[in-house]
């Protein structure tokens, strides 16, 4: 599947005022993430428990 076909979502907590957002998009086994500003450029593909570690990491601050 090409990443175009996925369905990107932004936080409901993102104003979407000056495009300064981070989209993420969600399959089974991998999440993707990317910068709205630029949704062509490069992108991060990380594994469901390498995403739970990341999201525990930024949650203890």
């Amino acid at each position: 599947m090409s990443t175009s076909e996925l369905a990107w979502f932004k936080s409901s907590y993102s104003s979407g005022g000056d495009g300064d957002c981070v989209e993420v998009a969600l399959t089974p086994a991998i999440i993707h993430v990317r910068d709205s500003k630029a949704p062509q450029e490069r992108q991060l593909a990380l594994s469901t428990e390498a995403w739970g570690a990341f999201v525990s990491h930024c949650r203890k601050g």
